[in-house]
C-alpha cells in the first residue's frame, strides 16, 4: 500500500509514534495511538478517535478523519454524517452485520490504519471520499472512476503493512451526501454503493 497523499513529511520536532507490539488485538494499537506523538496532529485534539466495531468484522468502512463531535466523543461517525451513513447502510441492508469503523486520520498518521486492516482482516472493504482512496490507493484515485465497483485489494506494500482484505470498494463519504444540491440522489447513490458491498457479502435481501 502507498503512503499517503500530501501528507507531507512527519514533524520531526515530536516524538515518533509508538510500536505497536504484536498480540493484544486492536487493544495494543488504540493503545499505542492514544500516547501517539508523530505529527502535529495530535496537539489540537482532544484525544484520539481510533476505530470501533468487532475484530473479525467481515465489512469495513473507512473514512477521512474525525469531525468535532468524533473529536469530543472519541469515536468515529457519530456526528450527523455519521447518523447518515448507518441510515445508509440500513437501507443497504448491512445495518446489522456489525461493521468496523475507522478514519485515515486518528487525530481530528496513517500507519494506524494499516494495522487495524491487518487484525481486523475484513471480506469487504469499503473506502468513503477521497482521502480515504487517496491514502490507501495513491495520489491518482478519483471517487468518481471507480466508485461502486468491487475490485480487488492490492498487496501490501512490505512485509509488516496488513493483510489485503479480499475485496475493496470505494464510493462517496456521507459527508458529501449532506453537501450535495441533490441530497436524496446522492443518498440513493450511496446506498447503491454499498449494496454492492451487501451482495458480495451475501446479505439476505441485497
Amino acid at each position: 500500500m502507498r503512503a499517503a497523499a500530501g501528507a507531507g513529511p512527519p514533524d520531526r520536532s515530536t516524538t515518533p509514534a509508538p510500536a505497536s507490539p504484536r498480540g493484544g488485538g486492536l487493544r495494543n494499537p488504540k493503545r499505542a495511538a492514544a500516547g501517539c506523538r508523530g505529527c502535529p496532529l495530535f496537539r489540537n485534539a482532544t484525544q484520539t478517535v481510533f476505530g470501533t466495531g468487532p475484530a473479525r468484522a467481515r465489512l469495513m468502512l473507512v473514512g477521512g478523519q474525525p469531525g468535532d463531535q468524533e473529536d469530543l466523543r472519541g469515536e468515529p461517525f457519530v456526528g450527523p454524517a455519521g447518523r447518515l451513513l448507518r441510515e445508509a447502510l440500513d437501507e443497504a441492508g448491512l445495518g446489522d452485520e456489525g461493521a468496523y469503523l475507522t478514519n485515515v486520520v486518528k487525530h481530528f498518521k496513517r500507519p494506524w490504519l494499516l494495522e487495524e486492516l491487518r487484525l481486523v482482516a475484513p471480506e469487504v472493504l469499503v473506502l468513503l471520499g477521497g482521502t480515504a482512496g487517496k491514502a490507501l490507493l495513491g495520489s491518482s484515485f478519483r471517487v468518481g472512476e471507480s466508485r461502486g465497483q468491487l475490485v480487488p485489494m492490492p498487496p501490501p506494500a512490505g512485509p509488516g503493512e496488513g493483510a489485503a482484505p479480499g475485496r475493496l470498494l470505494a464510493t462517496v463519504h456521507p459527508s458529501a451526501v449532506l453537501r450535495s444540491r441533490d441530497r436524496a440522489a446522492a443518498f440513493a447513490g450511496l446506498v447503491a454503493d454499498l449494496s454492492v458491498a451487501a451482495v458480495a457479502l451475501g446479505r439476505p435481501g441485497a
